[in-house]
């Protein structure tokens, strides 16, 4: 199943896509799709509905981002080895890691504001794994039970700056 996010006007709703590419309308299950209630539990409570039953959504609307109320972005820097030579970089022995700004996030067709004065805009497309549970010191062979779903993310960053 296919989860989204998309505008209403200026109101952000949940959604899936059914099998035929249509938007489907799911709030009255779920107020939002979040970081608090993305669940086995209500993904469950989804699917054992006719999906056929949620209404349509007017295909002229903008999605928003994916996930709301995002708690934190956790990224993991030059985790390719080809985007560390363009980079001019060392692969790293250990994972870089960093956060960015959850005001970031923004729907796969906004706007985005470039740095006033950049010079080396660049941007990549990343996967996005979305944790759907709490988790704290998990060992890698448990960590798939943590993972709500998947994601595309463009990543774009100031390189001068």
């Amino acid at each position: 199943m296919k989860l989204l996010r998309y505008r209403d006007g200026n109101i952000v709703k949940p959604g899936i896509l059914d099998n035929t590419g249509k938007i489907r309308d799911v709030s009255l299950v779920i107020k939002d799709w979040t970081g608090a209630t993305i669940s086995d539990e209500i993904i469950n409570r989804i699917k054992k509905n006719n999906i056929n039953k949620f209404p349509v959504v007017n295909p002229n609307i903008s999605l928003a981002p994916c996930v709301g109320d995002v708690g934190k972005m956790i990224c993991i820097g030059l985790n390719y080895s080809d985007h560390a030579a363009e980079t001019g970089m060392k692969v790293p022995n250990e994972p870089i890691i960093f956060m960015k700004a959850t005001s970031a996030i923004c729907g796969p067709n906004d706007d985005i504001i470039i740095p006033k004065n950049s010079k080396k805009s660049d941007w990549e497309v990343e996967l996005g794994v979305i944790i759907g549970k709490k988790v704290n010191y998990i060992s890698e062979s448990e960590s798939e039970k943590y993972i709500a779903g998947y994601c595309i993310v463009n990543d774009l960053s100031e390189r001068e700056f």
